[in-house]
């Protein structure tokens, strides 16, 4: 046990330092280190398998709506990049810029890509013709660069894995159609594989995406009572096919412009797992996203036979279809249940010699640490069972948690005491002007984070001015 509380001890308590246990958790549970590039991580395996499996599953999510892969480079000219005003401003200030190839100062200043419109606009000019070429349904998995000033592993990063989606369709209903199909895959995969419930909605014009009509998002709550915005997905009606000249001819003969959207969702959702599931001995995994599932340990290990039954059950459980792990490592069984618990495997299998001599194994989850003893012959059923449990007790925890730290606000004063004395989602009403948003994120340090989809009428006025209110509004503090 002096081992297990060693370990454990190098994580700080989340009600302690939440910013630092969350940290320490990244750091000691091996997901990544830091680079000497300032701003920039090494994602190491254990991080990178998460990341695997994440596109494991969105990747077949997007392929059964008729997504298809491709890559585009990585530069873009600065040419190009102009051709969108509202584009190019919404990103100057985050764009890292090649003037140098070898030797020699470039004719054109590169940037490096922060996001892809302008590149996919560029190919759809030439790939698209007539209606017949419609709809183009393209997505691409990638790096980003984004020159951010404040950084945290996962969260916020200089450079970042994402996918991003962009298609071209014949009309504008089109469009609006594909946005919110890929809005709903991401909730879809958020929930049901990652185990964080989200809020679906519509971003305000001061938050949506540059260049864009309409920007929807599914926004999700952590432990500590902030928001993460968590994907989201954008219809650009037909503003980038004007400025970069995408038309087809339709069924009339006629000339029309493409209608547009973009889609993605990056490696913060790894943060996210980790701040909605985590507890103060580490990372809780999702079944379904965990890279092992099951470790199996051997306990007096040198013993005749203790060996050969955890291979065994290590067997039976890949048998089905179960990723499974058997830790012979001569260190001791504490610092192994120690370990695994900071790694977030779902369950541990313990089989020592008294174990194996009644024909039984011990099962523990890690979310809960229960134990439950089961035949050694029936492990593999037992623990398949076990980890579609652990999946569904992790969402419902994290709903449960979501819904208790959602307040309503009817007028300024319960707003203020809202945000003086909560953390959470505040939802209040809202006159749709600009100026009541940018005077509240000024005063309360909060910004909107959706109108959502599901409405409420929590006032007959805004929250802020007293104005006839017009949407209900989801506001909070976020990573």
């Amino acid at each position: 046990m002096a081992d297990q509380k060693k370990l454990v001890s190098e994580i700080t308590s989340m009600d302690e330092d939440f910013t630092q246990w969350y940290t320490d958790t990244v750091i000691k549970a091996g997901l990544i280190s830091y680079s000497h590039i300032k701003g920039c991580m090494v994602i190491k395996p254990a991080g990178y398998a998460i990341w695997e499996l994440i596109q494991k599953h969105l990747d077949a999510r997007f392929k059964e709506t008729g997504v298809q892969n491709a890559y585009l480079p990585m530069f873009i000219p600065e040419s190009l990049l102009q051709k969108e005003k509202d584009h190019v401003e919404g990103f100057a200030p985050e764009v890292a810029w090649v003037t140098h190839g070898g030797l020699e100062e470039l004719s054109e200043r590169f940037c490096v890509r922060p996001t892809s419109e302008t590149l996919f606009c560029d190919y759809y000019k030439d790939e698209i013709h007539s209606y017949k070429d419609l709809p183009q349904v393209l997505n691409q998995w990638c790096s980003v660069v984004r020159w951010e000033k404040e950084t945290r592993p996962f969260l916020r990063s200089r450079e970042f894995l994402w996918q991003e989606g962009h298609t071209a369709h014949a009309t504008m209903e089109e469009a609006e159609a594909r946005t919110q199909q890929m809005l709903n895959v991401y909730a879809d995969f958020l929930e049901n594989d990652m185990a964080i419930p989200v809020i679906k909605g519509q971003k305000t014009d001061k938050e949506k995406f540059a260049g864009a009509e309409a920007t929807y998002t599914v926004e999700a709550l952590m432990h500590d009572g902030r928001a993460l915005q968590s994907a989201t997905s954008h219809n650009f009606g037909d503003g980038f096919a004007k400025a970069f000249g995408i038309q087809y001819a339709g069924k009339d003969n006629k000339l029309h412009y493409v209608c547009q959207t973009s889609w993605g969702l990056t490696t913060r959702t790894i943060g996210a797992m980790i701040m909605v599931h985590g507890d103060n001995s580490g990372l809780v995994t999702p079944p379904k996203i965990a890279p092992i599932q099951v470790v199996v340990i051997p306990i007096q290990q040198k013993k005749e036979g203790i060996l050969d039954a955890a291979y065994a059950m290590e067997a039976e459980l890949k048998k089905s279809g179960i990723r499974v792990k058997t830790d012979d490592t001569d260190r001791s069984p504490g610092f192994k249940f120690a370990e695994h618990e900071m790694r977030g495997v779902p369950v541990r299998v313990e089989i020592g010699p008294k174990d194996l001599e009644a024909g039984k194994c011990v099962l523990v989850r890690r979310d809960t640490r229960e134990k439950i003893e089961c035949q050694i012959s029936e492990v593999a059923v037992k623990a398949v069972e076990l980890l579609d449990t652990v999946q569904n007790d992790m969402f419902a925890r994290a709903k449960a948690h979501l819904e208790a730290h959602t307040f309503k606000a009817a007028n300024k004063e319960e707003f203020a005491d809202a945000f003086k004395e909560t953390k959470g989602f505040v939802k209040a009403m809202w006159c749709g002007c600009r100026e009541c948003e940018d005077k509240i994120k000024e005063e309360f340090n909060v910004t909107s984070r959706c109108i959502p989809f599901e409405q409420e009428h929590i006032a007959d006025t805004c929250v802020y001015c007293g104005k006839p209110a017009t949407k209900m509004v989801y506001w909070g503090r976020a990573y």
